[in-house]
């Protein structure tokens, strides 16, 4: 049984809410937001900081992201340039559109996620190296510093980490790897209150501190990874089937980030600037805004500002279901879906009333050729995944959301090195080898991840992000309008009540919504909800000049966030 910390509760002191100056950081995890400040307190970036911070929820919030995965970074240069690093999973070279296909049919998610044949290469430490490569301070060495700390000495096991590993317990006893580090001795989750380490992730980082991203990318890591994807490292006792995978040593060794333009449309005055594809939150939070945009006022009233929300949403999700893939293998039409007179289009559509999904996709190439709309699929649905915000006393900001897709990834602790792989080739249109978002050798699966930042003038305004799979895009999207049109404060954005539409027959929303908002969208405008629990889990920073900042996370959702600001202002 895990030693237990004596004299300590299961919250933490998680603040979700900072004002103060010299910097900012917001994260879901107190030790991985200290991390930041700690770093920008000692004179480092807001890079140098979103690396630290994000390799110490790699241990603090494994499930969710971690060094086995990638993700997505946005960054705003102190000379106030926007740029983007793309850290996305790659398919094996041998993956091909029909590689999750049994016969004529392809796997269930399930079958699909639990096994090697999801395991992407990850890019998360190549993505890390280059942020600090090309604008921190710090080497990757001293960023990885207090993770190794945090791995080596343990964290206080809270309600929502036990929460996560219960649902995962029949799969993750399957996995000796997994369940020496995950479960108690008894097979079940680890006691909320008792301490978690993980010496071989421990180990793992001080290897890359020392050696560089080379020791990740080749070497015993690297032959590791590979041998955990082609032959999962199950017990004998094990209950499920896991598929081989494909993922080779030469697959991880060749993997490289790349450095993207930013998506960028105006609002209302302000520049929203997001992730390009393969992630599709830069195009679709971009194209829900400029249909939006047509509208002065949002609405006559809350009521129908948020029926034209969940309208907008749903046209935008027909376009991104049917256009958005890797540009690599995918002419993706960006240019038009950002444009002033395809959004237009699209808001014409909109009545008074709720449109029956699934609604077509638009064109925006302005030709004929137009795909059938896609389906979200499962995979792309998962509530893993985590972000983080940061911004510094120079103007610079970063943006990050990274992930392991599915909360536990896909159950694979690599033997010795104290990681989870990640099912991020779930996230490609497995079930369909002629979708612009089908699996192929090499290929980025489709992604929702939209980490965003605001400015204004040129200046730093807003930074914001979630998790949630492909319910990133619609909460993203909510805050940003409660906040520029709403009347709400950064922090009363985060915490207000969501709902999201991703061209369904029914709109997903939370219980308060359900209570508060939909009784007048049902009455007045048609609209047809389902319930979920929780929709997100935002972090944010505002800057509200002066070098003042205010940092916000989640006060409830995924067991509430951590904001803090490196020197707070008193009451």
């Amino acid at each position: 049984m895990p030693e237990r910390l004596p004299g300590k509760g299961t919250g933490g002191g998680k603040t979700p809410t900072a004002v103060g100056t010299g910097g900012a950081a917001s994260t879901v995890d107190q030790v991985a937001t200290q991390a930041a400040i700690d770093v920008l307190r000692r004179g480092g970036n807001a890079v140098d900081a979103a690396v630290a911070a994000a390799a110490v929820l790699g241990v603090t919030e494994p499930f969710s992201c971690g060094i086995g995965g990638g993700g997505f970074m946005v960054i705003r240069t102190p000379k106030g340039k926007v740029t983007t690093i793309d850290g996305r999973e790659k398919a094996p070279a041998a993956m091909h559109p029909k590689s999750f296909f049994e016969g004529d049919k392809a796997l269930s998610f399930q079958d699909a996620r639990w096994s090697g044949l999801s395991a992407g290469v990850p890019g998360t430490v190549r993505m890390w190296d280059e942020a600090l490569d090309r604008y921190g301070t710090t080497s990757l060495r001293k960023a990885l510093d207090p993770a190794i700390k945090v791995a080596r000495k343990g964290f206080v096991v809270d309600q929502t980490f036990a929460d996560q590993t219960a649902p995962n317990v029949d799969f993750f006893d399957d996995v000796p790897s997994t369940a020496k580090i995950y479960l108690d001795p008894d097979g079940t989750p680890l006691d909320v209150g008792s301490i978690s380490r993980n010496p071989d992730m421990a180990r793992t980082y001080q290897l890359i501190a020392r050696h560089g991203t080379k020791a990740f990318y080749k070497g015993p890591i690297a032959k590791a990874m590979a041998k955990a994807a082609q032959k999962p490292p199950i017990a004998a006792n094990a209950n499920h089937r896991w598929r081989p995978g494909l993922m080779t040593e030469r697959d991880i060794a060749a993997y490289k980030v790349a450095r993207r333009a930013p998506t960028r449309i105006g609002y209302r005055g302000l520049d929203i600037w997001g992730m390009a594809p393969p992630s599709s939150g830069g195009s679709t939070v971009g194209e829900a805004l400029n249909i939006l945009e047509g509208y002065r006022p949002l609405g006559a009233s809350r009521t129908q500002s948020l029926h034209r929300f969940i309208e907008a949403s749903r046209y935008a999700f027909a376009d991104r279901n049917a256009y958005l893939a890797d540009p690599a293998y995918y002419d993706v039409p960006l240019k038009g879906l950002l444009s002033d007179s395809f959004a237009a289009e699209r808001r014409a559509l909109i009545t008074d009333k709720a449109a029956t999904s699934p609604v077509a996709p638009g064109d925006p190439r302005d030709d004929d050729n137009v795909p059938a709309p896609g389906a979200v699929t499962a995979g792309d649905q998962g509530e893993s995944t985590t972000h983080l915000t940061v911004a510094d006393k120079n103007g610079m900001v970063v943006s990050y959301t990274f992930t392991i897709e599915s909360t536990g990834g896909n159950g694979i602790v690599v033997p010795g090195w104290g990681f989870l792989l990640n099912n991020e080739l779930t996230d490609f249109n497995f079930d369909d080898p002629k979708h612009p978002n089908a699996p192929d050798g090499g290929k980025r699966p489709r992604s929702s991840m939209s980490p965003t930042i605001v400015t204004k003038n040129g200046k730093p305004f807003l930074a914001a992000g979630s998790p949630g799979g492909s319910t990133i895009i619609t909460t993203v999207l909510q805050v940003l309008l409660e906040r520029l049109d709403l009347g709400r404060s950064l922090p009363q954005a985060i915490a207000s009540p969501r709902a999201t539409q991703r061209n369904t027959a029914t709109t997903l929303a939370e219980p308060e919504f359900l209570a508060t908002e939909a009784p007048a969208l049902r009455s007045l405008h048609g609209h047809t909800f389902g319930t979920t629990s929780e929709i997100g889990s935002v972090t944010g920073i505002e800057l509200l000049g002066n070098g003042r900042f205010l940092a916000a996370a989640e006060p409830v959702r995924r067991g509430g966030g951590s904001a803090m600001v490196v020197r707070p202002e008193r009451d």
